[in-house]
């Protein structure tokens, strides 16, 4: 059986403390677990932080001849590892191997102490890794099990929206979209979902959407059109020094509601000038009792033939700008239409020319 779905993002930073503080204080993420030299990990210290159906893991390297810590050093804080549940990592390993996956970790008992399963890692797009957790049934959250961990007392409290992770948004160089869409669909069973080509201006940039059958894994890969002016991707490539994750998507009942939680928790978006939503409701239709409460907001609106989505981007929080987080409200919406990518662009677009980059 394929992967089903994703079981953690692993960030690397530069100092873990601040990063994990940004996504408890700033995001409402609440925090499960430790590994560092008390727990027998004497390269890295870990924190695994949960808010909804997302599971992320913040490492910082103790020493500087460590793979973290030249990850860190050539790519700035940026996600290292999205890890698949599978039901059988030993058919899941060997499927991405024979498609073309480097084996970083052959199929190896887990070290996590009293855990009886298996996990394995593989090489996916750039130098991000896969690695591939089994499912144990027992309701454990799904902590890296390559290393042993010490829980954390079990928060009574919880502020912010409780998300699920809707997509991974991709950046990857020119000319690498179609391989890396054919890799995934032979290596992980996800396969075309969409494409789009979108023009902004004298820039422009290719997608292709791939998701595995359910829904639980879904992969925006973007690539700039090199025959047009640089924009935000080659941006985002030149910052990050390769392809890399762009953004985490999260999705909420009520985006509205979310934004104001958030911005209260000091969480910074992406503004959007008035005149957008002056021509909302031409755009999308009959949105006239909300679009007080987006423009209020910042929400952005699209539409397509199953119902409309509103969304909302952070600015990023990490110093070299390698990943920042979207939030997504779905009413029956199940596309990834070129207004929507558009929108992002946009906005991306918007805020760089403010920022003089």
């Amino acid at each position: 059986m394929p992967p089903s779905a994703i079981a953690y993002a692993e960030l690397y930073v530069a100092d873990d403390r601040d990063a994990a503080g940004f996504l408890v204080d700033s995001l409402g993420f609440v925090p499960l677990a430790v590994a560092g030299p008390a727990t027998g990990t004497h390269d890295r210290r870990s924190t695994v932080l949960r808010s909804g159906e997302v599971t992320l893991v913040v490492t910082q390297a103790l020493r500087p001849d460590t793979d973290v810590a030249r990850y860190v050093e050539r790519h700035g804080d940026s996600i290292a590892d999205l890890a698949f549940t599978c039901d059988d990592v030993r058919s899941c390993f060997d499927r991405a191997v024979v498609a073309g996956a480097r084996a970083v970790q052959t199929p190896t008992p887990s070290r996590r102490t009293g855990q009886d399963a298996w996990f394995a890692t593989v090489s996916g797009f750039g130098e991000i890794r896969h690695t591939l957790v089994a499912i144990t049934g027992d309701g454990a959250a799904p902590l890296p099990p390559d290393r042993d961990w010490a829980l954390l007392p079990a928060a009574t409290d919880h502020a912010g929206p409780r998300p699920f992770l809707d997509h991974v948004a991709v950046c990857l160089e020119a000319g690498t979209l179609r391989s890396t869409a054919e890799f995934y669909e032979a290596a992980f069973d996800m396969p075309y979902y969409s494409s789009e080509y979108i023009e902004v201006g004298e820039q422009a940039m290719d997608s292709i959407v791939v998701r595995n059958a359910d829904g639980g894994i879904t992969f925006t890969l973007i690539e700039p059109d090199d025959t047009r002016l640089p924009g935000q991707i080659n941006q985002f490539l030149a910052a990050h020094d390769g392809p890399g994750v762009q953004h985490l998507a999260f999705l909420v009942d009520d985006i509205v509601d979310s934004v104001r939680s958030l911005g209260n928790r000091g969480v910074a978006f992406l503004r959007t000038p008035g005149a957008y939503y002056d021509l909302l409701t031409e755009r999308v239709g009959a949105m006239a009792d909300a679009i007080s409460d987006l423009r209020e907001t910042n929400v952005l609106a699209d539409r397509d033939e199953w119902g409309y989505l509103l969304q909302i981007f952070t600015r990023s929080p990490y110093p070299r700008g390698t990943l920042f987080y979207e939030y997504i409200q779905r009413n029956g919406a199940r596309g990834f239409g070129s207004s929507n990518i558009k929108a992002l662009y946009e906005a991306v677009e918007r805020e760089r020319e403010v920022a003089g980059r």
